[in-house]
């Protein structure tokens, strides 16, 4: 069997171009190198937080120019200040996050600011009283509805600022015409335009100068997911195999599992900013990015198999010495397999092509399962003490594991049919 496993690995190595990780690592840190004397521990990351901090000081820096300059202070006044606001507020790392936040902004001030002017209208030729009773309860309408709107969890996700955006504007305009109603189309008007002039700014800058895509991030976690889960489920397999003291056994690094488990938040919000991003590079707005959440819950699931693999290491139950040597060979064959189908996986999402494992991989990882499954029926027997219970929970674990890579591995070409990715 661990020549199969050979065999494996050279015939998939042999369809991929050779990108060791030391020139990834190199690459990644180019400008380390380039600003070592000034910058010794900068790495691509750090660049990237240094590139953004400088667009949003430059972004800062034009607006600033409407109350620097006279000639434009004269036409913008005071409402510049908007224009500075929305620049602090929509400005995001991401490309889609600035995109979509400064279109939320907009849409909520529109919205805002004409049914504002709208109930002003409607309740002009009311009394003081009357009007000051219609103009509340629209308020308090409106409020209520969209504060409703913003509970809807699939409406919160992706257009929460909007809402409050819009809440906002609607309730500025609409009270401040109760002391002024000849002064609420000007206010809309002027917020309004000071809006547009921030997005600009930031759109302009964040977009088409040195861009950060979510998109490019989102494929970076997933892959880096698959990589460490790889290490994981080969360190386990390697610690339950040791004989002897637990003392013995090597450190799982089970801090990886633990951050892919409290990953789904974040990749939500990815997945969210991606949905507003341009087409770019061989992105469009067709990508299925929905099935990167499902690859995550399915590794999320599958780390959670290995905290339970890790878990049997600090059982009270252990298998003897005897047992663990009728499963080791093909054990330490199924932890190989795993860690290496788990990278492979990874590195076909990271760059964006796809691979023949459904027939090099997949029968291996089939043929191994059959061969685990023989040998629980033949070598254990039935359960008759705490060590072969110990034996079958550890087998039913890895077992669920090959089943849980199996759904990963049809999962992540399904990506890179719908996704259009390149084939090896």
């Amino acid at each position: 069997m661990s020549t199969k496993i050979d065999n494996v690995h050279i015939s998939i190595r042999n369809e991929t171009s050779p990108t060791p990780s030391h020139t990834k690592q190199k690459k990644a840190c180019f400008f380390s190198t380039l600003f070592s004397p000034i910058l010794p521990t900068i790495c691509e990351h750090d660049i990237k937080k240094l590139i953004h901090s400088f667009k949003v000081g430059f972004a800062l820096f034009l607006v600033s120019l409407l109350y620097i300059l006279d000639p434009l202070f004269e036409q913008v006044g005071e409402n510049a200040m908007w224009a500075i606001m929305t620049i602090e507020v929509i400005f995001d790392f991401f490309g889609g996050a600035t995109l979509s936040k400064g279109l939320l902004r907009g849409i909520g001030t529109l919205l805002g600011g004409g049914l504002g002017c709208l109930a002003s209208t409607l309740a002009s030729d009311l009394g003081k009283i009357e009007y000051t009773i219609v103009v509340g309860t629209l308020i308090f309408v409106f409020g209520a509805m969209a504060t409703y709107c913003r509970l809807i969890p699939s409406i919160n996700k992706r257009y929460d600022y909007g809402v409050t955006i819009f809440i906002l504007t609607f309730n500025l305009v609409a009270a401040s015409s109760l002391h002024g109603d000849h002064q609420v189309m000007e206010l809309a008007h002027h917020r309004l335009s000071a809006v547009a002039m921030g997005f600009s700014v930031c759109i302009f800058i964040s977009l088409l100068v040195f861009p950060m895509w979510a998109t490019d991030e989102l494929h970076q976690l997933t892959s880096s997911k698959f990589k460490q889960l790889a290490s994981c489920i080969e360190e386990c397999m390697e610690a339950f195999l040791v004989v002897g003291e637990k003392e013995s056994r090597p450190i799982i690094h089970v801090s990886s599992c633990n951050s892919v488990l409290h990953s789904n938040s974040s990749d939500e919000s990815l997945v969210n900013f991606a949905r507003w991003e341009p087409t770019h590079g061989r992105f469009w707005f067709c990508n299925p990015w929905e099935k990167h959440q499902q690859i995550t819950e399915l590794l999320m699931e599958f780390a959670s198999n290995i905290l339970s693999l890790q878990g049997c290491l600090k059982s009270a139950l252990q298998p003897s010495s005897m047992l663990l040597e009728v499963i080791k060979e093909p054990c330490k064959n199924v932890g190989l397999l795993l860690g290496l189908t788990m990278r492979e996986l990874g590195e076909n999402i990271m760059n964006k092509k796809r691979s023949n494992l459904e027939v090099v991989i997949m029968p291996e990882l089939q043929s191994i399962k059959l061969e685990l499954i023989l040998l629980s029926t033949s070598k254990l027997g039935a359960i008759e003490n705490v060590e072969d219970l110990a034996i079958a929970n550890f087998l039913f674990l890895v077992m669920e594991m090959i089943d849980k890579v199996e759904l990963l591995a049809k999962e992540v070409e399904a990506l890179g049919k719908v996704a259009g990715f390149q084939t090896k």
